[in-house]
């Protein structure tokens, strides 16, 4: 085979080679990269800054739509990373969903509909029409379209739902008005990768229990999996999959979904939702934290089981240990990210 990089064959690599290519590692490996979400910047090391890796600035090409269409498409081009293709969407609806976070309706084109096939893919949001706007990044709340819904599909169903939590820099969407405009990139990621990992053989053991764990906003990707059926889950006695999330919140008022809880419980799902800061409130629940409950319960058959996480880095980086240890497959543990 070609050395990468270099063209030099096997047989033919120089007995310096590896040299070179250890050189090469260690110059590149020192950096990081953080969500724009985090307003943490890229840093790397002056090596890295001076290599060709860097992308250079991005080339901003606008793509007016015909005449007929309201959304204005703008293509940025860039070396690193996918490429966000904006279309202009309107706002439908904004609606409280707890104390900090807001449910955003967005009635976006059938191309991005079309190619959301993954729970917990994501898409970037920013301000319609500024090119230098910091764009957000929101999962998906609302499930995939299925085949079926595909075949019916029309203007009315093309449609994001995404699920915000307040911060200092996103009162924008947050405070929107039904029929504001914002620019919505092309759908993201590849989402929880359950097809690969849950389904099929890849593994001695079937996947016959799934567990589920959010903090926060972080319940907006899960709810899509559990709404999308692709995690094959039913009622006890049915023949599918017997799920259980675990979703962890500050406080009761900061709980969203919970007027979904009931279906979720009558599809399969239990439900255990966790709250951290109980005082002051009338919580009967679980207290502490999802990682805490989920020692307390323990793990069943964690050969016969996967999870999906999505959260703070803290109870994903916990609840993953309790999970390997306890001897669940580590590629059935998985994120969206």
């Amino acid at each position: 085979p070609t050395c990468p990089g270099c063209h030099i064959t096997q047989n033919k690599m120089p007995r310096f080679a590896p040299l070179l290519l250890l050189a090469f590692a260690a110059q590149t490996t020192a950096f990081t990269f953080t969500s724009l979400k985090s307003n943490h910047a890229f840093t790397a090391t002056p090596e890295l800054r001076r290599s060709n890796f860097v992308a250079a600035p991005a080339k901003r090409v606008a793509r007016p739509q015909s005449d007929n269409f309201s959304r204005r498409r703008v293509v940025i081009t860039a070396g690193w990373g996918p490429d966000p293709i904006w279309e202009t969407c309107t706002i439908l609806s904004t609606t409280s969903a707890s104390k900090d976070c807001v449910e955003v309706t967005v009635e976006v084109t059938g191309k991005q509909v079309e190619d959301y096939k993954i729970p917990g893919q994501y898409c970037q949001v920013k301000v319609a029409g500024d090119d230098e706007a910091k764009a957000i990044f929101l999962a998906i709340a609302s499930a995939p379209e299925s085949s079926s819904d595909e075949e019916k599909k029309d203007d009315s169903t093309c449609r994001f739902e995404f699920l915000i939590k307040r911060s200092d820099n996103n009162g924008w969407i947050m405070d929107a008005a039904a029929g504001s405009k914002v620019d919505v990139s092309q759908v993201l990621g590849g989402g929880f990768p359950i097809e690969e990992n849950l389904d099929g053989f890849k593994y001695d053991f079937p996947t016959q229990n799934v567990l589920l764990f959010a903090c926060g906003s972080g319940i907006a990707p899960i709810r899509a999996a559990i709404e999308s059926g692709k995690l094959d889950i039913t009622p006890e006695g049915k023949g599918g999959r017997s799920a259980r999330l675990y979703y962890g919140v500050r406080s009761p008022e900061d709980m969203v979904y919970s007027d979904r809880f009931s279906a979720w419980e009558a599809g399969g799902v239990q439900v255990v939702p966790v709250v951290s800061q109980p005082e002051g409130t009338d919580w009967a629940g679980r207290t502490g934290y999802v990682q805490t409950a989920l020692e307390e319960d323990g793990v069943a058959i964690p050969r016969n089981s996967g999870a999906l996480l999505c959260g703070m880095k803290g109870m994903a980086e916990s609840v993953t240990d309790l999970l390997t240890k306890a001897g669940m497959f580590e590629g059935r543990i998985l994120t969206n990210f």
